[in-house]
């Protein structure tokens, strides 16, 4: 059953009445989403440093943002999560997942650098997927000038993050490097093609809605480019050798499907994968601590995930 705090947060934004972001320009739609975090998302944690600045990428320059958690002084050699935003390749950036980056560094005992990649309509594929390669490249090279091991790097995100962080992962290993730890995806997208049942199960009345998904599919790639591995990472030609991975659903998610399968396409290739579904949840819940328990037991998960596998590295 629809957990009961996402029956109330729907019911809430459906007495609004505001337009549906696929009927908003890609502006008024970044807009939108920057502002109605505060309603959903807890109170930013405490860090030891919050730094905004760019790195280089092959197509300019990346703004990025690096934490340190609480308690963690300059000089100590954290492991490190290059976390990449949700939004639908459309909308999102350092700001909207400000706070699950903090929380995720503190849980973890983590460094987290979360990455402005660039995004469509203006910036279409595969320049999130450069920006997101690029951006894990260097902090992997320079891991010593950041205090964070080169040998503890993870790579996750949500949503549309996930599709890149799962992207990411497939083109380090595919380039011989750099090698990453660990994979957090968090109800990832994984199949441009959209033919999963779970689109038509849960394609209206849980926030986000097929229309929407086409909107930012629309923004992002053609429809020459869906079997494009770069996109569609569940088309890849491998699985075997990538890194660990917790893939973690939502029930009533049209995206449910997608993560599951790619949850099995790994276990299949032999990669070790737990696979975690919030039956009653909605997409995008995982950052709306304020109002939904359950997100922050996601988080939680999340967290400990990371500090398991860093333990262990």
């Amino acid at each position: 059953m629809l957990d009961p705090q996402a029956k109330a947060l729907l019911e809430l934004v459906a007495s609004l009445g505001r337009p549906p972001m696929n009927e908003m320009t890609a502006e008024e739609a970044r807009l939108d989403y920057l502002q109605r975090r505060f309603f959903s998302q807890p109170e930013p944690p405490a860090m030891a440093s919050v730094k905004d600045f760019t790195v280089p990428g092959r197509d300019g320059e990346i703004p990025v943002r690096s934490y340190r958690p609480a308690g963690s002084a300059d000089d100590t050699m954290l492991p490190v999560l290059v976390y990449l935003h949700g939004g639908g390749w459309t909308i999102g950036d350092c700001d909207t997942h400000d706070v699950l980056c903090r929380e995720l560094a503190n849980g973890a005992g983590c460094a987290v650098v979360s990455v402005d990649y660039r995004m469509g309509p203006e910036h279409r594929f595969p320049a999130a997927v450069h920006d997101c390669i690029d951006a894990t490249a260097w902090v992997a090279a320079n891991a010593v000038s950041l205090n964070v091991d080169p040998a503890r790097i993870a790579i996750g995100g949500d949503s549309a993050g996930g599709n890149l962080s799962a992207v990411v992962a497939l083109a380090a290993r595919d380039a011989g490097g750099p090698a990453l730890a660990f994979q957090l995806l968090i109800y990832p997208a994984t199949d441009m093609r959209l033919a999963m049942a779970s689109h038509g199960r849960n394609g209206s009345g849980y926030l986000l809605t097929s229309d929407l998904i086409g909107w930012f599919r629309g923004n992002y790639v053609g429809p020459e480019q869906y079997d494009d591995w770069r996109a569609s990472p569940l088309l890849a030609e491998s699985f075997v050798n990538l890194p660990p991975a917790l893939v973690l659903t939502a029930g009533y998610d049209p995206l449910v499907d997608e993560g599951k399968a790619y949850a099995d396409v790994l276990a299949a290739a032999g990669v070790p994968v737990e696979y975690v579904c919030y039956e009653g949840q909605i997409h995008g819940f995982i950052t709306m601590g304020k109002v939904l328990d359950q997100a922050n037991h996601a988080v939680a998960r999340c967290a400990a995930a990371l500090k398991a596998v860093f333990a262990a590295a």
